[in-house]
């Protein structure tokens, strides 16, 4: 078993929603949490003193956008600076851009692949000579059930996804001789700000296809972050499912 007590831990897009989350589920555990954030600095800077006065009192916010690879590498870069290592890299930023292929255009499918996708890439090229000289470090990348499945009106957003899958798998294979390990978590619907604007109609039709009847919370899904980081040692080249049972594999 690991352990989270003063580990240096990386989340990307950790400002809202599941990277929120996260940030809290590991910072009240003891790590030492990187915040990073695009534009969100009022609600990123609230996070860190509350992780401060919770059990993470050297959390930091960090400034970046991870969609452009100097940007990335400057956020490892920092992190390094300040605490001289990094233990565990949780990718997590991400958008969507919602068209219909007919409707999507260039632009809106390379700034979906270069946030969603390229990004988690630029930050583990960055991480990944600190990874090897420590032989040590946990990669969780988060995908989706989008990337498994497939979405309407989401070709751009399940390509990333999908994507995720991939880089996961092969980057596990590479890595597994440096005892670092890299897993993607798939979540389904899960109770954000974004699932609250869902139609209600909308909401009750994707009910239909979840045999626990609910969405899943941020909670849940940064407790099964914590399960990969504490206990998931013998876990690589995994893809968790967190949906419900929307999918059963």
């Amino acid at each position: 078993m690991r352990t989270l007590e003063n580990a240096v831990v990386v989340i990307t897009g950790a400002s809202r929603g599941l990277g929120y989350a996260i940030a809290e589920e590991l910072g009240f555990s003891g790590a030492k949490v990187v915040v990073d954030y695009v534009k969100s600095k009022g609600p990123a800077e609230d996070l860190v003193a509350k992780l401060r006065a919770g059990g993470s009192p050297e959390a930091v916010a960090i400034q970046a956008d991870v969609s452009d690879p100097a940007q990335a590498a400057r956020l490892i870069e920092e992190t390094i600076n300040r605490f001289g290592r990094i233990d565990v890299l949780i990718n997590n930023a991400g958008i969507n851009i919602d068209r219909s292929l007919k409707n999507m255009s260039v632009e809106d499918w390379d700034t979906v692949i270069r946030t969603d996708l390229s990004s988690y890439f630029y930050t583990m090229k960055a991480a990944l000579p600190f990874f090897l000289q420590q032989r040590s470090g946990t990669i969780i990348n988060m995908s989706s059930l989008a990337g498994e499945i497939g979405n309407f009106g989401q070709s751009n957003y399940s390509a990333a996804k999908a994507g995720i899958l991939g880089l996961s798998k092969a980057a596990a294979l590479e890595l597994a001789r440096y005892n670092v390990t890299v897993n993607a978590l798939c979540p389904g619907p899960i109770a954000t700000d974004m699932w609250e604007v869902v139609p209600q109609e909308a909401k009750e039709a994707i009910m239909k296809k979840i045999p626990l009847g609910r969405a899943g919370t941020c909670q849940e899904v940064a407790r099964a972050v914590r399960y990969l980081i504490v206990d998931g040692e013998f876990m690589t080249g995994a893809t968790l499912d967190l949906n419900g049972g929307w999918l059963m594999a």
